[in-house]
This record gives structure tokens, C-alpha cells and sequence, in this order.
């Protein structure tokens, strides 16, 4: 009973395994380490779940493709549930449809990430089918099928700075400019995101019942997160837009969606991508995402001084720990702290005038003593 290694004949690998005695029959467990202190430490907790009574049998490890589609059941969200599917793929593709979870190592893992690196596959891309991996692996620790998920002993995430495309804040002269040539639903559309940041998928979701016009308020309702279900004021701006854009969609449908779909393709009330795509091209302006609204209201409300938890609770997020992602440092921002430097630089170089000046005036001149004499 304790920790031993096994050396691989290929890789020449030292893993430190794990024994001990779980009612009276002796356990094998891999630590899936190299190092002996890990090995220890795993050892000790396992002793522990056996003489609490917490420890359980593994039970025969299932298959990645079978599991994944187990998993992929209890996936409430549909656009959750359809990224997921593409990982899924991509993850079968590569291990292997009959490969048992735990065939799936830290260097398999490592080998999936080459792989998809040479593919010119975007690192953020490589995360989202590593985090459903993850997902898929820590259930199946939770489940003893596994005794210990690979992600607990590597880190494996890729930097997705150098990949990501910088988000596109509109300036209050070039939402002028596309304000201007839009349609009244890309006009309602991007006036909200603006001064709500919320998701292009909220906005759509959103009912007239959900807006209270004499509190101000809107609440969301359905959302990609339970932190998304949230209350957000409305400033007047917002309020006077969506009572013109209710004028304009009451009298043709009574549906009690705040954007309904019209049967008629040619409807001047109708919009989707091509005519957000087509208003940039009539503003004058860059293509970009209409989910860069979003940052574009991240980015002014923390120009404006609010908080990073205020924005993150804003925005529908459960922490302010991805607020900055959201938030981008505006030029009229970087205008003003050089301003305040060159003052700060006059106000400095001033008061060393002043006082050189005032010490000049303290000291007496040699000429002067002499003629006292």
C-alpha cells in the first residue's frame, strides 16, 4: 500500500501510480503524474474517502463518442447545445469514436492541440472544444468513471489575445452618421445596444410586456445565462426610440414582440445581417458585428466612471472579471490624461519657479555685505 511508478519503454515517462485497499481488495489508480509529491497527496485523499466512507469503486470507463452524447442531452440552451455539437465533432474526429475516457491523456491532448494548430485553426476555436472536453471529463470524474480528469494536471488553454480581433467602438460622430442611413429596425436595434449592451439574441427575445415605459425600466427575461435575467433602465434616448419604432410596428402586426417577423421580405420594417452590413457600407464605416454594440456600452460607461461590478452586472455577467475584454480605453480618454499630464507638468515646473524665485530673493548678495561694512 502506497505509491510506485511505472517507466514507459517509448516515451521513457516515469507515472507514479497509487495502491491501497478498499474492502478488503487492493485498487491500482494511475496519478497520472510524474511527480511522487502529487502521487502522495492523491494517495492521502483517497485514504481518507475510504475511511470516511466516501470512496467509490471506478467503474468501467464509457466511450468519448457515447459520452458525449449523454452529455450533449442534458444541454438546456440551444446555442450552447449547437457549439457544443461542433466540439463534440471535432473531438470524436480526432481521438476516436470507441476511445474510453480514460485513454484520453495529457499528451493526447496535447497532440489534439498540434493538431488543430496546424489546421490554422483559431485559438479560440481550439478552447471552446478543450472547455467542452473539460466539461465532459470532470463529469465523468463526478460519476467514477474516472479517477482524476487530465486538465487537473496541465494547463492546456491557448492565449486567445494574439488571435482576437479587436472590437470596433463606434464614436458619437459615426453612430450619428449610421443613425442617420438606417433603417427603423437596425435604428431601434443599434440605439439599444448602445444604451443597454445587451445581446443582440435579448433584444430579439424581448416582449412589450417586458418594458415599462413609466418606471423606465426593461427586464430581460430569457437570457444565455441566469446572470443575464436582469433589470436595466432606460435612458430617454432609448425611451423615445422605442416609442416611435411602436408606432411605426403596431399598426402593422399586433404581436406582442417588441420585433416581429414580417411575412413580407420587402417589409421596410424587416432587417437582419445584409441590412446591418449594408448600413455600415452607407455610413462610410468598417464592417464589424452588431455585438460590438456591446462593447461600444462597456466602454462608455466606463469612460463615464461607473464600476466595473455595476458594468458587469449591466452587461449580465456574474463577475467583473471579463468587464476589461469588454471595455476598451476610448481616444477622447487618452486626450483628456494627457491633458491632465501637461497640467500637472505646468503646475509642477511653476512651483519650481516660485520657489527658485523666493530662495533668490532670501539669499544676500556678497556686494551688499561688503557696503554694510
Amino acid at each position: 500500500m502506497g505509491v510506485y511508478y511505472r517507466k514507459f519503454r517509448k516515451t521513457g515517462r516515469k507515472i507514479w501510480w497509487l495502491s491501497y485497499t478498499v474492502a478488503n481488495r487492493q485498487v491500482f489508480e494511475s496519478s497520472r503524474s510524474t511527480s511522487k509529491r502529487f502521487a502522495e497527496k492523491l494517495l492521502a485523499i483517497r485514504k481518507a474517502e475510504v475511511a470516511e466512507g466516501r470512496f467509490e469503486m471506478l467503474k468501467q470507463s464509457p466511450k468519448l463518442g457515447e459520452w458525449s452524447e449523454k452529455y450533449l442531452e442534458r444541454i438546456g440552451h440551444a446555442n450552447t447545445k449547437k457549439r457544443y455539437t461542433v466540439s463534440s465533432g471535432n473531438l470524436v474526429r480526432f481521438f476516436g469514436e470507441a476511445t474510453p475516457l480514460n485513454g484520453i491523456t495529457t499528451a493526447r491532448i496535447n497532440e489534439f492541440i498540434r493538431a488543430r494548430r496546424d489546421e490554422k485553426v483559431k485559438a479560440a476555436t481550439i478552447n471552446r472544444d478543450l472547455r467542452f472536453l473539460a466539461q465532459v471529463l470532470k463529469q465523468a470524474e463526478r460519476e467514477r468513471y474516472l479517477g482524476r480528469s487530465p486538465f487537473d494536471l496541465g494547463k492546456f488553454f491557448q492565449n486567445e489575445s494574439k488571435d482576437r480581433r479587436k472590437p470596433h467602438i463606434l464614436t458619437w460622430q459615426e453612430q450619428e452618421k449610421l443613425l442617420s442611413v438606417a433603417l427603423p429596425r437596425i435604428r431601434i436595434l443599434t440605439v439599444m445596444g448602445v444604451e443597454t449592451g445587451m445581446r443582440t439574441g435579448e433584444m430579439l427575445a424581448l416582449k412589450w410586456q417586458d418594458i415599462d415605459f413609466l418606471n423606465d425600466i426593461l427586464r430581460v427575461e430569457k437570457s444565455k445565462t441566469q446572470s443575464g435575467i436582469r433589470i436595466i433602465p432606460i435612458c430617454n434616448t432609448l425611451k423615445s426610440e422605442l416609442l416611435r419604432w411602436r408606432s411605426l410596428v403596431c399598426p402593422e402586426s399586433q404581436s406582442e414582440w417588441v420585433f416581429p417577423t414580417f411575412s413580407d421580405r420587402r417589409h421596410k420594417l424587416q432587417g437582419g445581417r445584409k441590412a446591418w452590413a449594408s448600413t455600415l457600407r452607407k455610413a462610410g464605416l468598417p464592417f464589424f458585428p452588431i455585438y460590438n454594440l456591446r462593447h461600444c456600452f462597456a466602454s462608455r460607461m466606463t469612460a463615464a466612471g461607473v464600476s466595473a461590478i455595476t458594468v458587469a452586472q449591466m452587461l449580465g455577467h456574474s463577475s467583473s472579471q471579463i468587464v476589461p475584454r469588454y471595455a476598451q480605453v476610448l481616444d477622447q480618454n487618452r486626450l483628456d490624461a494627457m491633458k491632465k499630464l501637461e497640467c500637472y507638468r505646468l503646475s509642477s515646473n511653476s512651483e519650481g519657479t516660485q520657489s527658485e524665485t523666493l530662495g533668490a530673493s532670501r539669499v544676500p548678495s556678497p556686494l551688499a555685505s561688503l557696503e554694510s561694512h
